[in-house]
């Protein structure tokens, strides 16, 4: 039997090179991660309000609609001539778990092509565009000061967090996103406190400057018991089987598009020119930007129109996948609330509150992110429907299938069993 020969200056001598090494990298985090976060986080403030800016001249000038086709095939050009290789959020979901990198005017065009896609009325969000922003910016920060590639990975999932943190001001489910939203069923724990930090410091930053917390009053929630649970499941089911159909209706889209229209020019305009009809078709502007109005509608009043839910899936559809920026996941949100307002009322469960449920499932649903699905339900509605919020997230995760909004997001692990699978989500 071998006898210990350390002795104790040996001992000593690990354990603080441990305790130095452990604080060094610490401080270089809190460092690199409060960076990120202000940067991201001013750039990230600066596209909320460019975005509320352009939306308020938009209805202020209705006329400006006529203009999609116009600014859609800017922002073809734009991309046709300096984008090439941008291939949006998937390439920042890319760029976290390989060596690929996430170019340094990703950031720029996404800026201003969402700025012009909000300007016109095209139906699209903002949260896809900001990771894309704070992506950018991050990874543009580690090529500068020369970090490693597992070092690269982190900080970009920091600029993740932040962007997302600045737009909605839901710090907890920012931080959780970037870690879990890149491969379904693992997460990036060593980017924990990063993220954590990056994400609280861009939130207090856009507040400080006047970017207001995205939060809604749910009214009407019933007490929990086996009646309304079951009527929770049932709405969950339904906007686990319209979180697939989103995804599919996006898939399709991009299908039929490039089947009839090859040339990338004349399919923004003929796509801008589906929208501009179906809009004056059904009479109203509720579908244009990302739906925080109709949002808002169903989760505080509990009214909703019955056939929203479908339009803003067409619409979206019709103006993402034609060419034009911005982002699939606050109309995933502006889906799932009036989808959710309408199955509370055909379940006789509460409007408000199956809205406010509806969204965090369908988002769940379209991104396999139910930790930070839950996260979000909690920061924009408050605590007093947790119970239902969680059978709402977990019930669409579990049934809304291998679907997704990013191809380049991997399973990991099956969502049925103790499984190593290591897929790709279906589109």
């Amino acid at each position: 039997m071998e006898k210990n020969t350390q002795t104790p200056e040996d001992k000593l001598h690990y354990y603080s090179s441990a305790i130095r090494r452990d604080m060094g990298n610490l401080l270089k985090w809190l460092i690199l991660a409060a960076i990120v976060g202000y940067v991201a986080g001013a750039f990230s403030t600066l596209f909320s309000f460019v975005l509320k800016a352009v939306t308020s001249y938009r209805k202020a000038n209705q006329c400006i609609f006529y203009l999609l086709p116009l600014s859609g095939l800017c922002i073809v050009f734009l991309y046709d001539k300096l984008g090439k290789d941008d291939g949006g959020t998937n390439q920042v979901l890319s760029t976290v778990r390989s060596q690929d990198d996430v170019p340094w005017l990703s950031g720029p065009l996404i800026f201003v092509s969402t700025a012009l896609t909000h300007l016109t009325g095209g139906s699209a969000g903002r949260e896809g565009a900001a990771i894309q922003l704070g992506g950018s910016i991050a990874n543009l920060l580690g090529r500068w000061i020369h970090l490693d590639e597992e070092d690269r990975h982190v900080i970009v999932m920091c600029g993740m967090s932040a962007a997302f943190s600045a737009l909605f001001g839901t710090p907890m489910a920012a931080a959780v996103f970037s870690m879990e939203v890149v491969s379904v069923g693992v997460m990036y724990y060593t980017a924990l406190m990063p993220c954590m930090i990056a994400s609280l410091i861009a939130s207090r930053f856009a507040a400080g400057m006047g970017v207001t917390p995205e939060s809604f009053h749910v009214v009407n929630i019933p007490a929990f018991n086996l009646e309304t649970g079951l009527k929770m499941g049932v709405a969950a089911l339904g906007c686990a089987v319209i979180s697939i159909v989103f995804c599919i209706i996006l898939n399709e889209t991009a299908r039929l598009y490039g089947k009839f229209f090859p040339n990338k020019y004349i399919r923004v305009v003929a796509g801008a020119a589906l929208v501009i009809v179906i809009t004056l078709l059904l009479g109203t502007t509720d579908y244009m930007g990302a739906g925080a109005e109709l949002i808002e509608k169903a989760v505080e009043t509990g009214e909703t129109d019955y056939m929203a839910f479908f339009w803003k899936m067409i619409l979206t559809a019709l103006t993402m996948r034609a060419g034009f920026r911005g982002g699939e996941i606050v109309p995933s949100f502006c889906v799932g609330a009036t989808f959710g307002c309408m199955a509370g009322q055909i379940v006789g469960l509460s409007p408000s509150l199956c809205a406010a449920c509806g969204m965090a499932a369908v988002f769940c649903g379209v991104t396999n992110c139910p930790i930070t699905s839950i996260l979000i339900a909690f920061e924009m509605f408050g605590f007093k429907g947790v119970s239902f919020y969680l059978i709402a997230v977990s019930i669409s995760y579990a049934a809304s299938g291998y679907y997704g909004l990013y191809k380049d997001q991997t399973i990991v692990y099956s969502k049925y069993k103790a499984k190593y699978i290591n897929k790709h989500t279906k589109m």
